[in-house]
């Protein structure tokens, strides 16, 4: 036996389920779903069991090409055979072309890159601190988040994050954050003069993506961009859900009419290769070596992989297909929420990423879908979260909503008066 086939053969679970051997060697920090997926193919993918579901959730809107995309595919082939990794010590082409391709079709000037969402926002928070410190001299900076909000899930992350339920038993928080209220001019009002001078910066998601699928408005987050110009604060909009195309829009903040200081990306970059972004204009990119770093952050493995992912956005008309596709899917949503009242209160979103605020909990909608084949998300306690591929069809949407509606219709009967 050869030391590979010696080295397979000891991964192997015999017996065991997987599921029993998550029970014994992972930690339990996720409430799993009973379905172990073994295989995807486009906005498809099959349990051990061979059954197929129609995947709403795209590795919660982050397999922008849905899965086994020929493009991805052969980035991730290539690049791996070329070179995969050697650290920020050196340059690599990857990295220098997806930060040119970043900046060329956004706000930014510059970009740094991690691994995460939550390490993206991390560097925000990083950056804006030294921009108070060094730029506008306040020695006690404060950042502005909104309630219900979600950044990550780091200490400082968590913190920015503003739900409680995400905190607790992690005390003492990193001080410098207070919260505002989303979309409220007059609450948001009174928090920044509450702070006065020690505000540096508000980070706010152009989209509540953890806190509902509630999107930001127009008015408000236009209003915020001329308070935050006129007292040098900065604003900084966490994408890592909304950005590379999902809202039909590419990037989240355009469906605001704004333009952010900085801005994060993470998620859909890479459509499943993990990486974080974080991006900035030039008068605010005031890092220096040694301020920041990431040992895995814009790897030429990651980076080419991310290159091929956005090329493929404007190859394919994806953007625009998720403007599409995304108008049609809420439609669909919107005649069931129709159907049945008893079970539905709204439909929002923008593009692909829709959510259904029900009157019963999110978990039981999201249960009686995956039993009939169709995989979803709840986004908080009682909405349902749609974010699938940004290649998904027509087709694969009448598909998804006549599935739904067979689970609504068992529902229905189980909550007669729900």
């Amino acid at each position: 036996m050869s030391p590979l086939t010696s080295t397979l053969a000891d991964t192997t679970t015999g017996s065991r389920t997987t599921a029993e051997l998550f029970a014994d060697h992972v930690m339990s920090t996720y409430g799993r779903y009973p379905l172990t997926l073994v295989r995807g193919q486009g906005c498809r993918v099959w349990d051990d069991q061979g059954r197929e579901y129609l995947d709403f959730v795209a590795g919660i809107a982050t397999c922008t090409l849905g899965h086994a995309h020929p493009v991805w595919i052969q980035a991730l082939t290539e690049q791996a055979q070329r070179l995969h990794h050697i650290s920020n010590l050196y340059y690599n082409p990857p990295q220098a072309q997806l930060a040119q391709w970043l900046t060329q079709h956004s706000c930014a000037d510059k970009v740094f890159f991690c691994n995460s969402g939550a390490e993206a926002n991390e560097g925000a928070i990083k950056l804006a601190r030294k921009y108070a410190h060094t730029v506008r001299g306040i020695p006690d900076p404060v950042i502005l988040t909104a309630h219900a909000s979600f950044h990550g899930r780091t200490l400082a992350t968590v913190t920015a994050t503003g739900q409680p339920k995400y905190q607790k038993d992690f005390a003492p928080l990193v001080p410098g954050f207070a919260y505002i209220p989303y979309n409220d001019m007059e609450g948001t009002e009174a928090v920044l003069n509450q702070w006065g001078e020690r505000v540096c910066a508000v980070l706010l998601e152009p989209l509540q993506g953890e806190g509902g699928v509630l999107p930001g408005d127009p008015a408000y987050f236009q209003w915020l961009r001329q308070v935050c110009t006129q007292r040098g604060i900065l604003l900084i909009l966490d994408e890592v859900q909304v950005g590379m195309g999902r809202t039909g829009m590419l990037w989240g903040h355009c469906n605001l009419g704004v333009e952010p200081d900085i801005f994060t990306l993470a998620k859909g970059l890479a459509g499943g290769i993990p990486i974080g972004a974080l991006l900035a204009k030039d008068f605010c990119a005031v890092f220096q070596p040694g301020d920041h770093a990431s040992t895995f952050g814009g790897n030429p493995l990651a980076c080419a992989v991310g290159l091929a992912v956005c090329r493929t956005l404007m190859l394919e008309s994806l953007v625009w297909n998720a403007q599409q596709t995304g108008a049609y899917l809420r439609q669909g949503l919107s005649r069931l929420a129709e159907r049945f009242p008893q079970l539905i209160q709204q439909v929002r979103g923008w593009g692909l990423i829709q959510g259904l605020q029900v009157r019963i909990p999110a978990s039981e909608v999201v249960k009686a879908a995956m039993d009939a084949g169709l995989l979803l998300v709840p986004a908080g306690p009682q909405v349902v979260r749609f974010v699938p591929p940004l290649i998904v069809t027509p087709a694969e949407i009448d598909q998804a909503l006549a599935l739904l509606e067979s689970a609504l219709q068992g529902l229905a009967a189980a909550h007669p008066r729900a």
